[in-house]
Formats: C-alpha cells, structure tokens, sequence
C-alpha cells in the first residue's frame, strides 16, 4: 500500500458512527467492540436507537423505487464492483475479522472470498429476472404476465459467527433483485458485519440511500420487525430469537426469512475410511471452533467402528492448538465470550454424569476452548439432544441403516446431514432418508454455495431459502399483469 493512501476503513471516517447512506452519529451513543481472545478494543462504533432505525426505513423506502427501476445489468455491475472491493482489500480487512470474531486466518480468508462470490452470484442473478407469458383462461385477447417486483425495503439481521458472509449474501440478494436494505449486524461484529460492507458498496458506487447498517441492541431489532416501511424480514441466528422474530412479523403482516440453528449429523457407514471419516468429523465439528450452523453436532458410527472412531478423533483434537489467532499460529480461537464456554462445559460434564466418555478437552480457559471428543453419547444427555455451537465432536453409535436414520432425525432442527461411505449409491439412499435441507455424500457438513438455494426444516428455519435460485422467490413477489388491447363494455 502506498504511504500516501488512507486505509480502506480508515477509522476517522467511521469510529463512533452509524451509516445511514453516510456516516453519522448514532443517537444510541457509541459502543466499544472487544476482541474475544484477550478484551482488548477493537473499535468504537456507533449506537443506533428505534429511532434511528425509523430513519433508516423511511429513507430507504424513498430511495428504492428508482433503484428498481434501474436496469438489472446497472445493479449487477455495482454488485460486481464490492465483490472486487472486498478482494482487492482482503489484505486489510483478514485482521479485523480474525480480532473481532476470533476467526483463525483461513476462515477469515474464506470469508472474503466467498463474501465476493455471493455478491457476484447475486450480481448474476439480477439479470436472470423478468416476466412470464400465461394463456388467457377465458379466451379474450389479452396479453397475460407474472413479473417478479421487489417488496421494497429487506431488514437483515446476521449474526457473529460468519459477520460478513451472513450478512452480506442477504444484503447482495435484495439489491440484486431491487431492494433497498436496513441491515442490523450483530453488536459483537459490527466491523466484518457492518462497517466493510458499508465501505464495500461506497466504493462500489451505491446510490444514496438504498443502504443503511444500524448496529444496536434488541430496541432495533423489535423495531424493524414492526417498521411499516419495511416489507420483510432475513433473519440468521438462534432459533429462540428467530421465534420471535417470525412472531413480530407475521404480527405485522410481513414475510420473513429464518435461516436459524442445527444438530447436525455426520452419519458413517460400515464400510468407511475410519481416517478419512475422522478428518471429515474433525473439520465439521471444530471448524471456527464449532460456532457455525451446520457444524457436525452427532457423528453416528456402527458400534463396531465408535471406538475406533472416538480415539481417531481424540488424537486429532490432542495435535490442535488454541489460541489468540491475531497474536499466534493456532487451529482454535476463542468463543465469542466467556458465558459460551461456561454453557458448553455443563453440556460435556452432564455427558460424561451420565456415562459418556471424554476422550479429549473438555475444560476451557476463559473463552479458549480445546477441541473435545465425546463417545457414548446417547439420547436424553445435552449432548445428543442440543446443538452444542461449541468445538465438542458427540459420537454415537448405530446398530443399522434404520437406526441411524431414526437416532439422526430425533432432532427438531433439519439443516444438514452427511454419509461417509464407499458404497456410494447406498450412502445416498441412506441420506434421502433425513429430513434436511442440504445432504452432503462423502463430504462433512459445513458445505455452503452462492449458487444453491441455503437452508431447513423444523427449528432450522421456515422452509424458506437464501441464494442460488431462491434469491427472486424469496426477495420479490408475483405481479400478474393483463393487458387488453382496448377496454370493452361489461353487462354491467
């Protein structure tokens, strides 16, 4: 970088400042961002209040018309443009997300590459819109349509695990498909989820108005499920929360998107790879340290292989250090705050009262937690019964086909579900039967793509997808249009 250029998120534009098209003072105050691994600062941001996010909607509401009415190839290029902003800063922007979110830095690469490919999946589907001939029902000369319009301005509120992936792939899909944004970044992440998609698009060349990123706490939340100029609602994070959001809009009649938990499972057949289904376990469970949706929550194995399994991955969890990734080579960074680990140490220790095995880890220190092996588990035990979002790898075993469907789809949740196996037509036909919304054969859970519709059943969600394809079913609605070549006289 050139001496002479400021840095992309050169502080003094944005410290202490929400964005409401341009930065300014939050009415909430600031708020003090702390990096999980030691407390230290990170930065100050802005607080936004009910009263800014009503700001915010009606503003947006303002400016979405014109932005709907732009051709599709003119949103797709800005789409295009914050997908090259964000790679050609990635440099810059890898150590805030590996402070902010305690991301390793692998994961905070991967969130920047694939932050710009959803953007640019977006930015491909904005040209793919348009309308749909129908026959006339009753045989008059009209010429019929079913053309997809936007539903004028989408509240988004992402979570802290993936901040800028989370956010930024319901962010591309309602622009894409002409929506102007109200976006809430969860108040841990308010950097990687809120400011750098905010400089993102500036630079893009965003018209004024079509997005404002208003970090604050639950006051704004509530606020935009009730805001009259805000048509729906994409929302990512607890099922808990997720209720209550799916609650306050359906309330005020307004569509929402749930993207919520799992309990995944990693399901491992008789004729696997031990080591090969030990690697793929391993990545699934610990991966950003188990703090992502479709982590592998169960791994099912054949009683016979459990053991086997349970000592493969134990000496894996033993070989993976955890530590402050922004100060030292480590495979785990820290939870996101403390209380995470004292909640996921009473799952490990209520397993192993009720005569789980812990093979590895189990005892955190502050916010690091170590990579965790427990086998034995069964139904009834937190273990099996709860997503951990947590680095604790849950074995269990399985006495047939059947029973490992059955143990498999005893939870609420319905995300994701893999097999392990070389008898490749017998693992899928295996997987089909689970009731999830991704199913991975030979290959472990956390598998995403710009490109496929993201999403599940049950406490998973609301049936409702985001990208791929379900960007114009969720992001827009009908408009059927009749067009008569001129108007003719009713009996009336």
């Amino acid at each position: 970088m050139d001496g002479n250029t400021m840095p992309f998120l050169d502080e003094s534009v944005w410290s202490g400042k929400i964005y409401l098209s341009d930065w300014v003072a939050g009415s909430a105050g600031t708020r003090t961002v702390t990096a999980p691994a030691d407390g230290s600062a990170v930065a100050v941001v802005g607080e936004a209040s009910a009263a800014d996010l009503a700001d915010a909607a009606r503003k947006a509401a303002a400016a979405q018309p014109a932005w709907e009415a732009t051709a599709p190839e003119a949103r797709a290029a800005i789409l295009n443009r914050a997908a090259s902003v964000l790679e050609e800063n990635a440099e810059e922007l890898m150590p805030w997300i590996i402070r902010e979110s305690g991301s390793i830095p692998p994961k905070a690469g991967i969130e920047i590459q694939h932050s710009a490919g959803f953007l640019r999946a977006a930015a491909e589907a904005a040209t793919q819109g348009g309308a749909t001939s129908l026959p006339s029902v009753d045989g008059r000369e009209a010429e019929e349509q079913l053309i997809r319009v936007a539903h004028g301005v989408v509240g988004v509120i992402s979570p802290f695990n993936f901040p800028l992936i989370l956010s930024i792939r319901a962010i591309a899909a309602a622009l894409a498909t002409g929506n102007a944004v109200v976006h809430k970044p969860d108040p841990r992440t308010p950097v990687s989820g809120g400011v750098m998609i905010a400089r993102a698009f500036q630079e893009a060349g965003l018209p004024e108005g079509l997005l404002h990123i208003v970090p604050g706490g639950a006051d704004v939340g509530v606020a935009m499920c009730e805001d009259p100029n805000i048509a729906m609602v994409s929302f990512t994070d607890s099922p808990e929360i997720g209720a209550r959001v799916g609650e306050a809009c359906g309330r005020n009649l307004k569509k929402v998107q749930l993207e919520l938990g799992g309990k995944n499972a990693l399901i491992v057949m008789d004729d696997a790879d031990i080591d090969v289904a030990a690697s793929n376990a391993a990545w699934g469970a610990w991966l950003h340290q188990g703090q992502i949706c479709m982590a592998t929550g169960l791994i099912l194995a054949p009683a016979a292989l459990a053991p086997q399994l349970a000592e493969a991955l134990a000496a894996k969890a033993q070989a993976l250090p955890v530590g402050d990734p922004a100060k030292e080579q480590c495979a785990l960074g820290p939870l996101i705050v403390e209380a995470e680990a004292t909640r996921i140490k009473a799952i490990v220790d209520d397993a192993v009262a009720q005569g789980a095995v812990l093979h590895a880890g189990g005892a955190p220190n502050g916010t690091m937690f170590p990579a965790t092996v427990l086998s034995g588990v069964r139904p009834g035990m937190r273990a099996f019964d709860e997503e951990i979002f947590g680095p604790v790898a849950v074995v269990a075993s399985y006495e047939d086909d059947d029973d490992a469907v059955a143990l498999a789809n005893r939870t609420e949740f319905g995300l994701v579900g893999s097999v392990i196996g070389r008898d490749v037509a017998g693992a899928k036909a295996l997987g089909m039967r689970l009731k999830v919304g991704h199913l991975h054969i030979n290959d472990q859970t956390v598998t995403a793509s710009p490109l496929a519709p993201f999403g599940g059943r049950g406490r998973s969600g609301n049936g409702s997808r985001i990208s791929g394809p379900a960007i114009w079913e969720e992001f827009t609605q009908y408009l059927w249009v009749t067009i008569k070549p001129e108007a003719t006289p009713y009996p009336f």
